[in-house]
């Protein structure tokens, strides 16, 4: 073994991220958001922004790690950021070079959704039950709970008996994108109203969406609440048209509806791809879910007006027993109430039979999808909170989230053609595409990274590769 090697590179996968982030002028923008720095040896603390992010999606948890990993691409970009000057740029990031940082963010996003409507197949748009929502973007809300071994600001016991803070963030279904997360304490309730107009608020000035769009907001049950369903209610304004999906909490007046409720009206639900909902049952046969209208029969005065409630009902498994309550235990069945103002007679604008409760109910499962964003983002930076400092966390929750943009937008732009790396997990898509080994060389003023040829994404690396050097440079 000999440690004679030149321009070897590790960790290939970067170039796609820094010429994406690149194109689309990420650096150019967080420079001029961002204080200058003073003295001979500053550095643009843009670019350092974006160091930090690229290493972020590479796996970096923190910011020496951030600094560690910068030498495995020396030779494609020989100046790595210190971690000294990473820590100031983050902590230079208090609430109004945060908001700033916010506007550009969502500039850079209005130029990176024009090209996506440019691509090939266009905008992406979700599917539920055979469906497509076009026209429509969906926005998801999820809280999670990012845990700690030791008292750091903002740190404390959360409802499900664990230790650390609930930072709530919102996802575009569409694309994938983590558009806004705000950094809360553990114990902060789930159902917080403030917070959700917060997030919600911040989501809205990320979306670059045109005149007269359409908007579908989902949240689970944990953040149920009258004045979370009315906020969302009010949101609808004469050039915006808000639809939303919530879970609700089950009380004594509603399983009394639910009672009432004859049999003939229960119908079949459906899963994503449009088939009967099923499972087998502990004897081996195959039992469907069922949905039903409950709008008629709950009384819902005082709550948002043109509500409506969908209930859903399951025979229960084994692990689900202590679970039930008196009246499911009675009835043999486990029951689910979702909330929402989609019209049944309208349904969602141009997609056929989505005021059905069939639909509706679909629509609210799908929302599920949110744990998998959730999932990535902790393994993208905001599984770990590196410092005591509040401040100094919430820097590195934001930029966490300019990691994940900067993943999502290289999926999406490049990787478009790839559904197996475009929907891959954050450890698969290192392992296939961003921690690929190199070889730089030099000729002729032109510089080549060199691949292995017989790696089985290596065609997926140049062609993502050709397509980035096509992108259209924001000026």
């Amino acid at each position: 073994m000999r440690a004679d090697g030149k321009n070897l590179t590790g960790h290939a996968g970067v170039v796609l991220l820094r010429k994406v982030a690149d194109r689309v002028g990420l650096a150019t923008v967080l420079s001029a958001a961002l204080p200058k720095g003073t003295g001979p040896g500053w550095r643009d603390r843009g670019m350092a922004l974006v160091q930090l992010a690229c290493a972020i999606v590479l796996g970096a948890t923190n910011i020496l790690e951030a600094e560690q990993l910068q030498h495995h691409w020396k030779s494609l970009f020989p100046r790595p950021v210190s971690d000294s000057t990473l820590r100031r740029t983050l902590e230079a990031i208090d609430g109004p070079v945060a908001a700033r940082i916010e506007r550009v963010r969502a500039v850079v996003r209005r130029m990176v959704w024009t090209l996506l409507a440019l691509r090939p197949g266009g905008f992406p748009w979700i599917a539920v039950c055979g469906r497509e929502l076009t026209g429509w973007y969906v926005l998801d809300l999820d809280a999670t709970i990012v845990t700690c071994s030791s008292k750091k600001e903002g740190a404390a016991g959360t409802f499900k008996g664990s230790f650390g803070r609930m930072p709530l963030g919102a996802w575009v279904a569409n694309t994938r994108e983590c558009v806004a997360m705000l950094l809360r304490p553990g114990n902060a309730p789930p159902n917080d109203v403030d917070d959700h107009k917060s997030v919600l608020a911040s989501a809205f000035r990320q979306l670059p969406l045109p005149l007269w769009s359409k908007l579908l907001i989902r949240i689970d049950g944990a953040a149920f609440s009258h004045d979370v369903l009315g906020h969302l209610q009010s949101l609808t304004t004469s050039r915006r048209r808000v639809r939303w999906v919530t879970g609700w909490a089950i009380n004594d007046a509603d399983e009394k509806a639910i009672a009432r409720l004859p049999e003939k009206v229960w119908t079949a639900a459906l899963r994503q791809d449009g088939q009967l909902h099923e499972i087998k049952g502990p004897d081996g046969e195959w039992l469907s879910y069922q949905v039903a209208e409950l709008t008629g029969v709950r009384d819902l005065t005082g709550w948002p007006q043109g509500m409506r409630l969908i209930v859903r009902r399951v025979k229960p498994s084994r692990r689900d027993a202590k679970k039930l309550t008196a009246f499911e235990k009675r009835t043999g069945w486990r029951y689910q109430i979702v909330a929402t103002n989609i019209p049944s007679h309208q349904g969602l604008s141009g997609v056929p039979g989505s005021g059905q409760v069939w639909f509706v109910d679909a629509l609210y499962r799908d929302h599920a999808e949110v744990e998998d964003r959730v999932k990535a983002i902790k393994r993208v930076g905001l599984g770990l909170l590196p410092s005591k400092s509040w401040q100094f966390n919430a820097a590195w929750v934001l930029a966490a989230t300019l990691a994940a943009d900067l993943d999502a937008w290289t999926r999406l732009l490049l990787l478009h053609d790839e559904p197996e790396l475009a929907a891959a997990e954050p450890e698969t898509i290192r392992r296939k595409l961003y921690h690929l080994p190199a070889r730089l060389t030099s000729h002729a003023r032109r510089r080549t990274l060199h691949l292995d040829r017989t790696w089985p994404w290596a065609a997926a690396f140049t062609a993502a590769w050709k397509r980035a050097t096509e992108l259209p440079a924001r000026t």
